[in-house]
């Protein structure tokens, strides 16, 4: 079965995107876990060079990006952008590698009728940009989203927006298959040869 990590954009207890990460790891057909990224330092390349070693919270979560299948983000939009701490976490990723041709579904919930639309342009362009696999079918925008949580429970109650992330989720789930099945093929694909030059 597939294993989903999950990213969160928002570092508050209560939070209303908190609620739909958790409704939508419940919907996910396969083992889930979600990544920890308030323990990041700040992003420094003096710290991510080839010789550095990267400090523990930045290589635990590189290991968990490696070993998951797919990739959740779930976040909200702060003046029209992607949060700070979610920024960070990414920078961290750019330049090793794990999220490469991995498929990532993006969700952003907001209080208002865009959905945070402005967050999830930006975040699918950045994980373009890092060749992660935006499953576009899987990416959603959540407007309203305050009177459809229970704060009790800390989940998605309404019932069109839980039948939608299950629909995401399950887009998720195929395209991941899907990459698994394509992987071994993939890595029969003959390699150049050593003294072939290759560009960076």
């Amino acid at each position: 079965m597939p294993r989903l990590l999950a990213l969160s954009g928002s570092l508050r207890a209560r939070s209303s995107n908190g609620a739909v990460l958790r409704s939508a790891l419940d919907l996910f057909d396969g083992p889930t876990a979600t990544a920890d990224i308030g323990a990041l330092p700040h992003f420094n390349p003096d710290l991510d060079g080839e010789e550095a070693t990267p400090p523990a919270p930045v290589a635990a979560l590189r290991t968990a990006v490696a070993a998951a299948d797919a990739l959740l983000i779930v976040s909200p939009e702060y003046a029209h952008g992607v949060p700070g701490v979610l920024k960070n976490a990414l920078d961290w990723l750019v330049s090793s590698g794990e999220c490469v041709d991995k498929p990532v579904a993006v969700i952003t919930a907001s209080p208002f009728p865009t959905g945070g639309d402005h967050a999830n342009a930006q975040l699918r362009e950045i994980l373009r940009m890092m060749t992660g696999n935006v499953i576009a079918d899987a990416c959603r925008e959540i407007p309203a989203i305050g009177p459809k949580v229970d704060p009790g429970t800390e989940r998605v109650t309404d019932a069109p927006t839980l039948a939608d992330l299950r629909t995401a989720m399950s887009h998720l789930a195929t395209a991941t298959t899907s990459t698994a099945r394509t992987a071994p093929a993939a890595a029969a694909t003959p390699t150049a040869a050593p003294d072939t030059p290759v560009t960076p």
